[in-house]
């Protein structure tokens, strides 16, 4: 495998782009708690359509966009971030902090889809990601020999 910055720094930019990508997509979705409702469905025990139907719970779809928008807001931002800060980790001397904020956030998020929602199609993800942040280490432990 040839280690250039190439290697270190493209694999965290996909990890950014991905990010914003679900950012958007938790800020526009007209019911955003539905782009993962298999595994909402599940940790809930009952469909949404029932916890809607119950009259105590009329406010709840507009208190969960709310929460998924912030919550949308904050994932496209860090994706801002990453994406931003993966250029030229080696020139900024950014690499350890950046390799490790990355990693504690992902290894925590796992840990938090296993917990909470393990049939989610985000762990998916998070695994491919996962394989990306693999290559950067790696690159990045090479590169500072």
């Amino acid at each position: 495998m040839l280690i250039n910055n190439k290697t270190l720094s493209f694999p965290l930019y996909i990890i950014g782009l991905s990010m914003i990508i679900c950012g958007i997509r938790w800020l526009i979705h007209p019911e955003p708690w539905m782009l993962d409702e298999a595994a909402n469905v599940e940790r809930l025990g009952m469909t949404f359509q029932d916890l809607f139907n119950e009259e105590i719970n009329s406010t709840l779809p507009d208190y969960l966009i709310q929460i998924y928008r912030f919550f949308g807001f904050w994932v496209l931002i860090i994706g801002f971030f990453i994406t931003s800060l993966s250029r030229n980790i080696i020139a900024n001397n950014i690499g350890t902090p950046l390799l490790a904020i990355i990693g504690f956030m992902m290894f925590f998020g796992m840990y938090l889809g296993y917990t909470f929602i393990p049939s989610s199609h985000f762990i998916d993800l998070m695994w491919i990601l996962f394989a990306c942040y693999a290559v950067s280490l790696y690159s990045y432990l090479k590169l500072t020999k």
